[in-house]
């Protein structure tokens, strides 16, 4: 106990940083620690790639993450503390599916599926990944899982929504899924990106062209919401 409230006091500082959502200084903090300052280095490679990962230094992020699920290995259960590797599994995950390592991704989530760690949101990831890949039955598939994990996840709802629009089936339900999830997020782009395509795709242009551009507005450095502008601009001639 006497080694947890130190390691805590020593950290605290950085770990207070990083709450604040000030990621930069609180790497510098945690970068600057003497190396005698007799902190376990796994709580410091956590912390680390968190602050990486924030900052979208994917590779360093990378470096330490991987320090943190290794670190299970030769200890005993007590000493390990499942939920934050499970939560870093899950991030290093996302970040291999930013950078193209879809198999290496897919790897990270199945192992999460088998400890039945955050079921909806490891289902939606891996139905991106299907999606990325143009298997698209599979995408759909997946998104279906995780809203039957948790029928409230925004992103398996815009995620099914805008698959199933794409694909152009079952667009009703497609417009049901994107409102849903733009409810519950009404300033993400990708929700408003995905419900405007639905409506496009319904032939409902006045309706597509207020969401397509209320996205665009958000997101002017998408390409994906430009294409689908100038799709929109092409059924309206």
């Amino acid at each position: 106990m006497a080694k947890d409230n130190f390691e805590e006091n020593a950290l605290k500082e950085g770990i207070s940083l990083f709450n604040r959502g000030n990621f930069s200084a609180a790497l510098t903090f945690f970068l600057s620690l003497p190396d005698d300052e007799g902190i376990d280095s796994v709580e410091l490679s956590y912390y680390l790639g968190l602050c990486y990962s924030k900052l979208k230094r994917y590779d360093d992020a990378l470096a330490y993450l991987e320090q943190v699920v290794t670190s299970a290995h030769g200890r005993s259960p007590a000493e390990i503390d499942e939920g934050r590797i499970f939560q870093c599994r899950y991030i290093l995950a996302v970040i291999y599916c930013l950078t193209g390592r879809e198999k290496l991704a897919d790897f990270e989530l199945k192992k999460l599926l088998e400890t039945g760690y955050n079921r909806d949101k490891v289902y939606s990831s891996l139905a991106y990944i299907s999606w990325e890949r143009g298997e698209s039955d599979q995408a759909v598939e997946y998104y279906e899982k995780s809203l039957l994990e948790n029928e409230t996840n925004p992103t398996a709802l815009n995620g099914l929504g805008y698959v199933l629009a794409v694909e152009g089936k079952e667009l009703t339900k497609a417009l049901s899924c994107c409102k849903k999830a733009l409810d519950m997020e009404p300033e993400n782009a990708a929700c408003l990106d995905s419900l405007g395509y639905v409506y496009l795709r319904m032939g409902l242009y006045s309706e597509a062209r207020k969401f397509l551009e209320r996205a665009y507005s958000k997101r002017p450095d998408s390409s994906i919401i430009e294409e689908h502008l100038r799709e929109l601009q092409a059924g309206e001639e």
